[in-house]
């Protein structure tokens, strides 16, 4: 049994969202230039909500949910990538780090459901922990112990978000997260005039240029309107085994954006790591639907 292959303009549809969503970190080292990490985070989940909130309909699922969804994701996984990227970590390897997000997200399902650990998954998991014990042996202005360790806050508080939107059941997932998002922006700027100071708040937004601007559009229109949409789309047409393993692209093109725009250098210590890093997160995702088609075909799994 072979995996039914995209037409080409879906392919195309996948490349562009996968493309926007690793060049995204780009993007917010760009942003992190001239606002606050906490302003930024809140003014991309505030014009997340403004206007779509308007034009989708709430989903029909607890308040709740929409608020431990939107606190996770908001302030757990992008205030903390934000604050991480304004001098810890950089956009590259930021973007490969997250995508740690996989393996907390099993650990959780392990743990509410009682799901029991694969042999593969501990390989995998293996493999993606002698990626991150590589970033920090080798610590540097590109990684720092401490950029790592919030980014990994990050990708835990992701995989929180992943768990709380799976117990929404099956809903609009543009429409969650827009709803969701209203529950982002208050307390984010609640820790931005904390943190960083109402005179800060104040004066990046009034002092915001076309370019901050531009950068908090994409991250709210580009990264969440537009990529949510688009492959909810595909997922809704093809199947999950299709689509899913696309997002394996995203640190490439993350790391690839970084290198091209910003000039991080692409050592031999780093490639490694994120070969480890991305085998881990390849055999999480491509083992059970390769085990499937060799038990299918008859061939020894």
């Amino acid at each position: 049994m072979t995996r039914p292959a995209l037409p080409p303009l879906h392919a195309l549809l996948a490349l562009a969202v996968v493309a926007v969503w690793g060049t995204n970190f780009v993007v917010i080292r760009w942003g992190l230039d001239d606002l606050p990490p906490l302003t930024f985070a809140a003014l991309r989940f505030t014009f997340a909500v403004l206007p779509a909130v308007f034009f989708l309909k709430r989903p029909a699922v607890p308040w709740w949910n929409l608020a431990a969804y939107g606190v996770l994701i908001g302030v757990g996984q992008f205030g903390m990538l934000y604050i991480a990227m304004t001098q810890w970590i950089s956009p590259g390897l930021a973007s490969l780090v997250v995508q740690t997000q996989a393996f907390f997200t099993i650990g959780f399902a392990m743990l509410m459901a009682g799901e029991r650990v694969q042999r593969f998954q501990l390989a995998a998991l293996g493999l993606a922990a002698a990626g991150l014990a590589s970033l920090m042996i080798h610590a540097n202005a590109d990684a720092r112990p401490l950029g790592i360790a919030l980014v990994l806050v990050a990708a835990l508080s992701w995989a929180g978000g992943n768990t709380v939107a799976r117990r929404a059941g099956p809903v609009n997932m543009l429409a969650y997260v827009v709803w969701a998002s209203i529950f982002s922006a208050p307390p984010l700027f609640a820790l931005a005039i904390a943190f960083e100071g109402w005179p800060a708040v104040s004066g990046a937004i009034a002092h915001a240029d076309a370019g901050a601007w531009s950068a908090v559009l994409w991250q709210s229109v580009g990264n969440t309107i537009f990529g949510y949409t688009a492959w909810a789309w595909l997922l809704a047409r093809h199947p999950t085994a299709t689509i899913a393993p696309l997002s394996l692209l995203v640190p490439v093109f993350g790391m690839g954006a970084s290198a091209l725009l910003l000039n991080e250098p692409l050592t031999a210590w780093k490639l490694l790591a994120a070969l480890l890093v991305l085998a881990g997160l390849a055999l999480n995702t491509l083992w059970p639907a390769w085990k499937r088609r060799a038990m299918v075909s008859g061939e020894p799994a």
